[in-house]
């Protein structure tokens, strides 16, 4: 590639993500005045420097300043979940919700809050650090079992994968019905909401719970980028370069679910956007992860952020699951992309 070309795509990049760094902050003063209540931009800022009411401050602070981290937080880290597990799959429909991990990582959860959320030995704060690894588990249970199940021939085919996905999707959502039929009527009502796909709720104990866990797994997927580069190009040249497949792939299937367990411990179950957002990533930069990871995972934070102010805002005071939003968003993107791949 000449040099010209090259400084050209540098700065169109570096425009890229300052464009949707801005966009990010607009979309914050945006949420944070949005809602039932309602705050003027100008009591906003003067409220982020210490100048505004103590109703403000509270509502803001308390409120709506963790939900809006939360919300830019799980569509950062499902949108890396998802660019993985497209790269790793050769599989441009891969999605952590579409391929049943989201699922599995939910059941865990809803067997977590059937069986133990509440008692004597996990309550507060407690019970926050669990869920993540109570997802952890069954996000692995259905990573395993698609893994294995896809396996044939010595490989795992983009096809079988994503029809796998599928039935474990269905799988364990079938057993996410069950127990939630168990439950109490109030807990059955959080239960479904929060599956649905839902930032409410949070307050910053959550917001340190799940940026700790993105600060150490995302620099992990960025050091690996040029290996999903490389899987890319398929397995033979993968191979021809000396790149231990098989093993790149369970490393990099295993941050991938991490990182979807964590969103989803935390968000519920939010499908497409690990679709939409890397998609969108490489159409605009290309298919170079260095590149393509980064505007992903800001992308994605944009538009759950956006997703979730428009369900606080189309039904107010009513609020409608982030989750809902985003799939009335992605699916009709989702069937344009199965119909355009071979």
């Amino acid at each position: 590639m000449m040099p010209n070309t090259l400084a050209k795509n540098e700065a169109k990049y570096k425009f890229l993500m300052i464009t949707t760094i801005i966009l990010i902050i607009m979309a914050i003063l945006i949420s944070i005045n949005a809602g039932y209540m309602k705050i003027p931009i100008a009591d906003v800022i003067a409220t982020l420097f210490g100048n505004g009411t103590p109703q403000n401050e509270l509502t803001i602070f308390e409120f709506r300043l963790p939900r809006i981290f939360m919300a830019l937080l799980v569509g950062l880290g499902i949108s890396i979940s998802g660019a993985i597990l497209q790269g790793i799959s050769g599989n441009p429909l891969a999605d952590p919700g579409i391929l049943g991990i989201n699922a599995g990582a939910g059941f865990t959860i809803v067997l977590y809050m059937f069986f133990f959320q509440g008692t004597v030995f996990i309550t507060g704060w407690l019970s926050i650090f669990i869920m993540p690894f109570a997802a952890l588990i069954g996000g692995f249970i259905a990573a395993f079992l698609i893994y294995i199940i896809s396996w044939k021939n010595g490989r795992v085919t983009p096809i079988r994968l994503i029809l796998v996905g599928i039935g474990i999707n269905a799988a364990f959502g079938a057993g996410l019905t069950i127990f939630q039929m168990k439950m109490e009527p109030i807990d059955f009502m959080k239960a479904i909401v929060w599956l649905s796909g839902s930032i409410w709720g949070t307050n910053w104990t959550f917001v340190w719970m799940i940026a700790l866990w993105l600060v150490v797994l995302i620099p992990i997927v960025l050091y690996k980028s040029r290996v999903l580069d490389v899987l890319k190009l398929g397995d033979s040249i993968a191979i021809g370069v000396g790149a231990n497949i098989e093993k790149e792939r369970r490393f990099l299937l295993f941050i991938s679910v991490a990182i979807a367990a964590v969103c989803v411990s935390v968000g519920g179950g939010i499908t497409f956007l690990g679709l939409i957002a890397p998609h969108m990533a490489r159409r605009l930069v290309g298919a170079s992860h260095a590149k393509s990871l980064p505007l992903a995972a800001l992308l994605g934070a944009l538009l759950l952020l956006l997703a979730d102010t428009l369900g606080r805002v189309i039904l107010a005071p009513m609020e409608l699951p982030v989750g809902l939003v985003i799939s009335v968003l992605g699916a009709p993107y989702f069937i344009y992309l199965l119909i355009k791949t071979n």
